[in-house]
């Protein structure tokens, strides 16, 4: 305990890490420059139960099987980039190369400070945004990743 009464230690960073400096490796596909990620999640199924001579009205809650959700990828549109596109027509069926994704927190000397690793991931689909005349954003695509798992790696 610190000394104004604070759990947190003199020694650790007093700022929480800023989300825009990230990178994106996708294995073998090298680091995909991306503008947004998200779906960094993983939870547990819940499995109710109550034994037929309990004495409680009440279910027991228990863990069962982890599971994540999707991992969406979001990245402007580049001049001959065609990184996503390649990865989603190498899917074939149930003969997807599967890729082990690393999305790292960067600090500020571009060094991961804190660093996910999405399992098995495969693009199961693309989206182009749409295009409009009178607009000045940059052309996005978005590729949504199934996976097997996300999990924090320690530094």
């Amino acid at each position: 305990m610190a000394e104004d009464g604070s759990t947190q230690s003199k020694d650790t960073q007093a700022w929480p890490l800023p989300s825009f400096y990230f990178s994106v490796n996708a294995g073998d596909r090298k680091v995909i420059s991306c503008s947004e990620v998200s779906g960094l999640d993983a939870e547990y199924e819940e499995i109710s139960y109550r034994a037929g001579d309990s004495k409680s009205f009440n279910k027991l809650k228990m863990p069962g099987l982890r599971k994540s959700g999707d991992v969406t990828l979001k990245k402007g549109i580049f001049i001959g980039d065609s990184t996503m596109w390649d990865w989603l027509n190498d899917t074939k069926m149930n003969t997807t190369k599967r890729q082990t994704v690393t999305i790292s927190l960067l600090d500020e000397d571009g060094n991961p400070a804190q660093t996910w690793e999405v399992a098995n991931a495969w693009p199961k689909k693309i989206t182009v945004e749409g295009f409009k005349s009178d607009a000045t954003t940059p052309a996005i695509e978005t590729l949504v990743l199934a996976n097997e798992g996300v999990t924090l790696k320690g530094k």
